[in-house]
């Protein structure tokens, strides 16, 4: 099963509607420190609801701590990005994948997208780059498409 990872999340309920996300899939869910927020923030709370008992919740103290894991686990670092050519439909995902996503404000810096195996985008006919006005999608709505890709691709 994938995991999602989220490089110094900064919105609580953002956060929380990953980890609803998560525990309806059964999918690890991965928190690289900083946050944004405190762990017990009640809108994070709010928007995992009372799902929080199901999500399989692992923080890593930095960016370091988490590589350390995850290379000793194993599997690919695929890095989310607006900035990267290759369609995240494109990619055929396994089932020991770490699917990392940035900051809100920000995405990811360099040293994350260089220590990424591939950066994998989601394509947006409306995004500034192709004449419209939308930036980037909301971090929880870009985990559940890659999400649910990468699921639909491995239970298919």
């Amino acid at each position: 099963m994938p995991r999602i990872v989220l490089f110094q999340p900064e919105i609580p309920p953002n956060t929380g509607n990953v980890a609803r996300s998560c525990a309806a899939t059964g999918t690890e869910l991965h928190l690289i420190e900083p946050l944004g927020f405190e762990i017990s923030d009640r809108t994070l709370k709010r928007a995992g609801l009372d799902y929080w008992p199901w999500v399989n919740l692992h923080r890593h103290g930095d960016w370091e701590a988490f590589r350390i894991h995850q290379r000793r686990r194993g599997g690919r670092l695929l890095a989310l990005s607006r900035h990267a050519s290759t369609s995240y439909d494109q990619l055929r995902y396994d089932a020991d994948d770490w699917l990392l996503f940035g900051r809100e404000s920000s995405g990811l810096p360099a040293e994350q997208m260089d220590d990424a195996e591939a950066s994998l985008s989601i394509p947006m006919p409306g995004s500034i780059e192709n004449g419209g006005g939308v930036r980037s999608l909301n971090l929880s709505v870009a985990v559940g498409v890659v999400l649910f890709e990468a699921l639909r691709q491995l239970r298919g």
